[in-house]
């Protein structure tokens, strides 16, 4: 076997490729991945070079995969390092670039390194000594799955973070008011009143598959997205030739939410379905409606899940707003490795600290969730 670096993968089939991953994971798919290529989402001009590294056998069969980037900034990533790429900027060195193995703009957990065994592992051992990547300042692995963590554990020189994340979890609920009957008297006045203010404002929801988006409200759709980037004053990080390579390739797993008024689409989230877990990804809006995107993103996600029989919903990244309403700390994992031999030992020293933070926080967030304690 022979360990080599694809630069894209319009050179892989999509056979080889989806047939490596170990689960039903659309983030990781050949069409989502490669869909950002095609559409410009990564390339050249943004920062995120492909440069995924692959084991091949001597007959060319694909035996193991780890999706990757050539990084030229932070964005985009939802492992905050910018600091330390400040503090390398001070001390003379060269953060950038740097390799990265993640689903871009995506800080959903699963395996970054899939195959077998023997393959993964082999790749993980040429990994950083491959041509182009062995130059690099550093390399990063975002949002790995337990698989990982424990392969990753094995190599002292792979530096594990935490962060924290914040997730609903299906008890067997028939019902959202299921839901709001294990939580404390006050939570539960307080989310039906969110609700209430809500349903007062005379709007229609609709659940739309992406198999069934014509291109007229696909086109609409795109437009509340990037609308919520463009009242921050900044470009959004996909395409609408992306939505649409997206809703083509792998409809079947796109959901999304329409928020109407008088038929004028106003809002509307997108959600990923894979096996037992819903995903909230993209959140756009034309008005800026109060509640709106509690509504819309949260307990409209947690009743789609329930009707489903769905056992996990993932809304995104970071916000303590979503502790109150239901979701529960679920720490996160990463694994960072540098060049520079005292860049390696600062941050070591300093994630030692951070991971005990954390944890130290994740704790504290549990007690503070606001279900009802046994017996009460």
């Amino acid at each position: 076997m022979r360990v080599e670096l694809v630069h894209s993968l319009a050179d892989i089939t999509p056979e080889q490729w989806d047939g490596l991953l170990p689960v039903t994971q659309p983030f990781l798919s050949h069409a989502f991945l490669y869909g950002l290529e095609q559409t410009g989402c990564v390339g050249a001009n943004t920062g995120w070079m492909p440069a995924h590294v692959v084991v091949l056998a001597d007959d060319d069969t694909l035996r193991a995969a780890m999706p990757g980037w050539l990084k030229q900034h932070s964005r985009g990533e939802y492992v905050f390092d910018q600091a330390w790429a400040e503090g390398a900027y001070n001390a003379g060195i060269a953060y950038y670039p740097k390799w990265l193995s993640a689903v871009p703009f995506s800080p959903i957990t699963g395996p970054r390194v899939f195959g077998q065994p023997v393959a993964m592992q082999l790749l993980l051992t040429q990994l950083t000594s491959l041509p182009i990547l062995a130059g690099l300042s550093s390399w990063h692995i975002n949002f790995t799955s337990a698989d990982n963590n424990a392969l990753l554990s094995k190599d002292a020189s792979w530096l594990m973070r935490h962060d924290c994340q914040f997730h609903w979890r299906n008890q067997n609920y028939q019902s959202f008011d299921d839901f709001l009957a294990v939580l404390t008297a006050d939570r539960r006045k307080k989310i039906r009143q969110e609700r209430r203010k809500v349903a007062l404002l005379d709007l229609t929801y609709e659940w739309c598959d992406g198999n069934n988006l014509s291109p007229e409200l696909l086109s609409q759709v795109y437009g509340c997205y990037s609308n919520t980037y463009a009242v921050r004053g900044q470009r959004p990080y996909l395409t609408p030739k992306f939505f649409t390579l997206m809703c083509q390739n792998m409809g079947q797993f796109v959901r999304v939410l329409l928020v109407k008024r008088q038929q004028k689409l106003i809002a509307m989230a997108l959600f990923i379905v894979a096996d037992d877990t819903l995903y909230g990804r993209y959140w756009g809006a034309l008005e800026d409606v109060p509640l709106l995107h509690f509504e819309v993103c949260f307990y409209r996600g947690i009743e789609y899940a329930i009707e489903q029989g769905l056992s996990c919903f993932d809304p995104g990244a970071q916000g303590e707003h979503k502790l109150i309403r239901g979701f529960e700390p679920v720490l996160t994992s990463s694994w960072h490795r540098f060049q520079h031999i005292g860049l390696q030992q600062a941050v070591a020293d300093f994630l030692q600290r951070e991971r005990v933070g954390v944890k130290r926080y994740q704790l504290a967030a549990q007690a503070a969730c606001p279900y009802k304690k046994a017996g009460v």
